[in-house]
């Protein structure tokens, strides 16, 4: 029961928002206008018609009259009075009427004239409202434009928001860029130190062979250390020698 409440609450709200949209309100105020000139048309119109009727009216009173009286001129001119009489008095009463009815149509002209007056203020009034309601109707568009682009641009920002994410990054990359650069410089140091020793491991067997040709040449050269075989060689010649000696004694 709560939900459908609420959904009326929310049709009825949704609906008048619809009756309250600027754009509706013009349109109905535009029909309502040329509603009631399309009325005030036709009432003229009517008024107009009952001013006609009138003049029809004075029309033929004024035409009896005037044959009232030539009526009265024959019947005079024939010497019968009375009838002369009869049709003067009809003539009589057809002027009073025609005094009443040009009364009545004066009166009947100036309101339809009135009234004209009022229907072209009134069809150049709609032709304003119109023009107006038209000009409304567009600036309500461009309001709605202008608001659906700022609804549009609300999530937009051009402030440097990802200052930290890129400055982050920026400090990430630089120190893996030192990082590398002491591997490599270490690496370099590394292979330079070796060919620096193998250098020098040459340098010192060349000086080494330079050194021993210089004792060779001072005579300061040294027997090279006797190596077990050649001991033994001695050792047995010796022995031998004094076998031999030994022999000659006897």
């Amino acid at each position: 029961m709560k939900r459908f409440f609420a959904w009326l609450r929310a049709l009825f709200g949704r609906t008048m928002d619809k009756l309250e949209d600027p754009e509706i309100m013009l349109d109905q105020a535009r029909r309502d206008m040329q509603t009631a000139l399309v009325a005030n048309r036709e009432k003229a119109v009517q008024a107009i018609t009952q001013k006609n009727k009138l003049q029809a009216m004075l029309d033929e009173q004024s035409k009896k009259s005037a044959q009232y009286e030539q009526q009265a001129a024959v019947a005079l001119k024939g010497g019968n009075r009375d009838l002369a009489r009869n049709f003067l008095r009809e003539k009589a009463t057809t002027d009073a009427t025609i005094e009443t009815l040009k009364s009545t149509l004066a009166q009947a002209v100036e309101t339809v004239e009135g009234v004209k007056v009022a229907i072209k203020r009134q069809e150049e009034e709609v032709r304003r409202k119109t023009a107006e309601a038209l000009a409304l109707k567009a600036q309500w568009k461009q309001s709605q434009i202008q608001t659906s682009i700022t609804k549009a641009l609300e999530g937009l920002t051009f402030e440097n928001e990802y200052e930290g994410s890129f400055a982050a990054a920026r400090e990430r990359i630089q120190e893996k860029q030192a990082e590398a650069s002491a591997r490599q410089e270490m690496f370099g140091g590394s292979i330079q130190g070796k060919m620096m020793m193998m250098e020098d491991q040459a340098m010192d067997v060349a000086a080494e062979e330079e050194l021993k040709k210089l004792e060779e040449k001072l005579g300061m050269a040294t027997a090279p250390p006797a190596t077990n075989s050649t001991s033994t060689t001695d050792v047995e010649s010796e022995l031998d020698a004094l076998e031999k000696r030994l022999q000659q004694g006897q």
